[in-house]
């Protein structure tokens, strides 16, 4: 194992988990991962005048939920140990480090979003809690809530589970919230006024269809990206836009050959259009005043804008497999063919790594069992050890991308080669790979991608057999279950899943009520409805035939992949005597996070793999 000093300034090089514009588009505010203990809050004029502000300091995992409508300050949240059960803050600009307590700690529910009202005495976000009854509930509703007073008034109370998004127009007068009332694979959006006096359905495309939706800066329209334009089910996305007060929809792009992945709106109303190709970033503006649709250059790595700041220069997130994600400045146009970046956030001023010493992504393809050409993310070790690790995202609905992991590039500094997998069902190729995961549901395909991708590494001379293992988190976590109980040595010799389901009947009943219309959508029903594909999708019906080495890693705080999943599934593994190992985090939920603890998990998870590989 090398030196822990490279693993120390790997968990130490700041990256940037999330950012939001101001209103007023002076300010960024972000979610700096690894800049403190843990995930905090920060902001940065979008000018550089000044460096990186520093608005929370706590041991917890701290979230950005929105800016005031002012932009004086921002609504943060934060849990205890991931519990995901978190509690809302201000944070004004002028008092940095002041957590102002908007709802209560410890929560005895989820909350979803957090707006505050222009007058800065009303929040309005969505809770799974009937505050009258004193009781959690399924679904998540709407409230209203009072700071001064502490009362909350249910102001849309859907009545099935969703893992709602919602968000209050800058007028204060709306708030846009999603449902999915009519199928698990669809989603649809409703207005309600703050008063809770009317709440419509205004976006509905199909029962089965997703759309989802965000507010121009003057309150009146919204943004739309469908899966559909009201003519049936499509193999793409389309981009539009609602107009409130009339009720009506134009659409900006509706071309099959665009894959559109998301869409916003910048401060100043211009539309920031996000379509990926092949796990990379492409993305262009539409100006509000014209309509006419600009790329932004290519640049290596992947450029994410945020929006234009209110001196007209363009901000944006910039990354690639070998630096961190960090907020830039487009000095020059956009319209320029190499503009110059400037790093508002600084990051290489903050550490002795170099960015000579990551090891940079290569586009790695192969064919699956049935043909279809799958993508992923070669490292390469040198020389050449002939032993891999496959990495597995999780979702199953996300993409890996040229990004820099320090965990993929602490494999590679012990010598492991690294593939980061796109399977089927990955974003980033287009709504047919996306949606062909549920031809098959969970623990179909998708895997034999993954267990592809070892015999290709094979084949190309950079495993040999019995040196090639999986690790991944949450779905990752499944996959490295899956693969483990249903290949050989000879294909995958050792599995570390990561807070990866293993009964997905048990997942299905223990994680939190909003994700269970994933489990719905994804594997084609509730367990009482297909209880035969629920047990043959899940890997603790297949302990008995793990051949290979195994490694089990929970947090025990998980509200998502509970620990019931591992409970369950080490009495499997002592009755038909398969040896394994463990490793729980009492302080981690959903995920390794903190990095103490990813230090620690590293560093078990390269002796593992180097002694199963021995």
């Amino acid at each position: 194992m090398i030196q822990d000093n490279f693993l120390h300034q790997l968990l130490n090089l700041p990256t940037v988990a999330h950012a939001k514009m101001s209103p007023d588009g002076r300010w960024v505010a972000f979610v700096w991962y690894r800049r403190h203990e843990n995930a905090d809050v920060f902001v940065v004029p979008c000018d550089g005048s000044q460096p990186p502000i520093t608005l929370t300091h706590t041991p917890e995992f701290t979230w950005l939920s929105s800016w005031v409508p002012d932009s004086s300050g921002v609504i943060v949240e934060e849990d205890h140990d991931s519990d995901e059960r978190v509690r809302l803050f201000r944070v004004n600009l002028d008092n940095p480090g002041h957590m102002q307590p908007l709802t209560e700690d410890r929560p005895p529910y989820f909350i979803r979003g957090g707006d505050l009202h222009p007058d800065g005495k009303t929040l309005f976000y969505g809770a799974n809690y009937d505050f009258e009854a004193g009781q959690e509930i399924e679904p998540t509703w709407i409230f209203r809530h009072d700071l001064k007073s502490g009362k909350r008034f249910a102001i849309a109370c859907p009545e099935k589970a969703i893992f709602m998004l919602t968000s209050l127009n800058l007028p204060g007068s709306h708030v846009l919230y999603s449902r999915k009332d009519l199928h698990p694979s669809g989603q649809q959006f409703h207005l309600v006024d703050i008063s809770g006096e009317e709440d419509k359905e205004i976006l509905n495309f199909g029962e089965d269809v997703k759309v989802t939706a965000c507010w121009f800066p003057d309150g009146e329209r919204i943004l739309v990206l469908s899966e559909s334009t009201g003519r049936g089910k499509q193999d793409y996305q389309s981009l539009g836009i609602y107009n409130r007060l009339s009720g009506k929809m134009s659409w900006l792009i509706d071309d099959p050959d665009r894959t559109l992945e998301n869409a916003w709106v910048s401060p100043d109303g211009m539309v920031i259009v996000d379509e990926i190709w092949g796990a990379k970033h492409t993305p262009s503006y539409i100006d509000p005043q014209s309509w006419r649709e600009q790329r932004f250059p290519s640049l290596p790595g992947n450029l994410l804008p945020l929006g234009r700041s209110d001196e007209g220069t363009w901000v944006a997130m910039h990354y690639s497999s070998n630096s961190p994600v960090e907020l830039v400045r487009l000095k020059s146009s956009p319209s320029e063919s190499t503009p110059t970046l400037e790093s508002l956030t600084r990051v290489w001023e903050q550490t002795e790594i170099k960015s000579s010493q990551l090891v940079v992504a290569e586009d790695f393809r192969w064919s699956s069992v049935d043909g279809l050409e799958i993508q992923g993310w070669l490292y390469r070790a040198d020389p050449n050890p002939k032993r891999v690790v496959i990495y597995v995202h999780g979702g199953p609905t996300f993409h890996s991308e040229e990004k820099l992991n320090p965990q993929i590039q602490y494999f590679i500094a012990n010598d492991f080669n690294v593939l980061d997998v796109n399977y089927r069902g990955s974003t980033g190729f287009g709504l047919n790979y996306r949606e062909s995961i549920k031809e098959d549901g969970w623990g179909g395909r998708e895997q034999a991608d993954i267990a592809a991708g070892a015999q290709a590494l094979i084949d190309e001379g950079l495993a040999e057999i019995g040196r090639v293992g999986v690790t991944g988190t949450s779905y990752g976590g499944y996959s490295a279950w899956h693969l483990i109980t249903h290949y050989p040595p000879n294909v995958i010799a050792a599995a570390a899943p990561v807070c990866g389901m293993t009964d997905l009947v048990v997942d299905y009943e223990t994680t939190r009520p909003d994700l269970r219309p994933l489990s719905e959508e994804m594997i084609g029903g509730r367990p009482d409805q297909i209880p035969d594909k629920y047990y043959q999708r899940s890997p603790i019906n297949f302990v008995q035939d793990i051949q290979g080495r195994l490694f089990i890693v929970q947090g025990a705080n998980d509200p998502n992949v509970t620990p019931e999943n591992v409970r369950q599934v080490r009495e499997r593994l002592v009755e038909y005597q398969v040896p394994y190992e463990l490793l729980v985090f009492p302080d981690e939920g959903h995920g390794i996070i903190r990095r103490e603890n990813q230090a620690r998990l590293y560093q078990h998870l390269v002796d593992f793999f180097e002694r199963a590989f021995a």
